[in-house]
Order: structure tokens, then sequence, then C-alpha cells
């Protein structure tokens, strides 16, 4: 996919963001690629490949190289120079790559291998760091990176041949039916997850759906049905309409708060395809 012209002015405008955080492709000078949201490496490498900048321009070959650097021999990505590696770095360093037309290269075999090995009891994947304390709810995988990991698998060819995956297609329609706090970082379903969000960036309402329909676990299942159920409710004579957008993307076209927006409307035609 190319980039339309109508969208040529959102790049530009993503692209002049490029040496805000201190060095060049939205990195740190220490090389810190989740640093500066939305507009880091990590989020501006997924947002210009969402407007349909090739995977072969040599911006996003750029942050897939620096991602690639960050990869550890054991499958994880550190994906800066200080403090612990946690797992929600990996899937997401895993899942940028994915999304830029990497899911089988070699390199990223042993990744894969990794996040199957640290699957958690309940089916999701978590971070050992209780940045809110400790309770019963800390028990429980974090629903959001499970969501993220299941994205990135869905890029393989274990797709709905993994009881693995299936596991974590259950855990996160559990969530739906108690939508409680979960995990560490408590991830929960309540007001702002309902409120649509795009581009997908939080665990939120449209990803959630948008994930979940390319698990054949989940397609006809009442609970995922339910939801995208409330999701089209939400549509505008049939377009996705932004309700929640991070405020510093409120000058990109594509996304605009309360207004249609023809891209979200192909992602979620992506869903409608995926149901058959």
């Amino acid at each position: 996919m190319a980039i339309a012209q109508r969208y040529q002015s959102d790049v530009d405008a993503i692209l002049k963001r490029r040496y805000d955080n201190g060095a060049d492709y939205w990195t740190t000078p220490d090389k810190r690629l989740c640093k500066g949201s939305p507009f880091s490496a990590l989020n501006s490498a997924l947002i210009l490949s969402e407007l349909g900048m090739e995977r072969s321009d040599p911006i996003l070959m750029k942050i897939a190289d620096l991602f690639f650097c960050s990869l550890r021999e054991d499958g994880r990505f550190k994906l800066s120079p200080q403090g612990a590696i946690y797992p929600c770095h990996t899937i997401n360093a895993l899942n940028v790559l994915c999304q830029l037309g990497y899911a089988s290269d070699e390199r990223l075999r042993k990744t894969f291998d990794h996040l199957l090995q640290i699957q958690h009891g309940d089916g999701g994947w978590r971070c050992n760091k209780f940045s809110f304390g400790r309770g019963p709810e800390t028990e429980f995988s974090n629903p959001g990176p499970t969501l993220t990991a299941l994205n990135a698998f869905r890029f393989t060819d274990l797709l709905n041949k993994e009881q693995a995956l299936d596991r974590a297609v259950e855990f996160l329609l559990r969530h739906w039916t108690t939508r409680t706090p979960l995990g560490p970082c408590h991830y929960g379903i309540g007001t702002l997850f309902m409120q649509v969000e795009y581009p997908f960036a939080n665990y939120n309402l449209f990803v959630y759906v948008y994930v979940l329909s390319f698990y054949d676990s989940a397609k006809r299942d009442k609970r995922f049905l339910e939801a995208l159920g409330i999701f089209k409710s939400k549509l505008v004579d049939g377009q996705v309409v932004v309700e929640r957008l991070n405020r510093e993307l409120g000058g990109l076209s594509f996304c605009k708060k309360g207004e249609p927006s023809d891209l979200g409307t192909a992602r979620y035609h992506d869903i409608l395809k995926n149901l058959g």
C-alpha cells in the first residue's frame, strides 16, 4: 500500500518530529526506542505503516534495524540501555517488527518461542513489576500486552493452529465478562476502554475486536460478539468515528477526534472480512 496523496501532509508532520527525542528516527541519544510516545520510534513506525508507507522505505527499514539491534540472544528485546527487560518490551518490539513485515525473519524465531515458554498459567502474559502494589488482581496476566502478543502471532503460521494462543484468547474473553482491572498494570474495561481509539495504541474496544477477529476461537463466541455489537453501535453511517485520541496526534487528518476516519473504517472492514 502506497501513501495516498491526502495523507502525505500527515506523513510529513510525523517526519518533522523525528529528532524530537534528541537523536534521529525518533530515538534518544542512548537509543531508547519507546521514549516520547506517541512520537517514539515504536509508535512512529506503526503510524507511518498505517498511513501506507512502504515497508521497503529507508525510514522504516532503519527503524526495524534499530529494533533488531536491541534483540538479545535469548529472544528478548532490550529497548533502553538501563533497567530490567520486561515481557511487554519484547511483545511491543515483536509486534512492530511483525507489522513491518518481519514475522518470518529467522531472527525472531527465538522470540516467538520465548513468549510461548513464559506464557502465564491463565493464558496471558505478565511482568513481575508491581507499580500499583500487590493484590489478588496482580496474580493475573496483563490484558493489554496479551492482546498485543496475539496481534504479533497472527502474522505467523501458528494462527489458529497453536492451542497456547487459544488460551490467550480465552483469557481476554474472560476479561470481557469480569471487566475488572487485572494484572500488575491494572488493565480494566471501563469508560475509556469503550471509547473508540484510533490509531491503535492502548487496550481499547476497537483494537480488542480487531485482533480477536483473526482467531477462530473468538469469532463465534458470544463474548466477542457482544463486544463487536457495542463497537458496531458506535459506527456512523457505517464509518468509524474517533472518540479517543492522543492530543499530540490532534493535528493529523487521518484520525481527527469526533470525525469519521477512512483508515479506521478500513480496519473495521478487515474485521468483517475476517468474520467471513
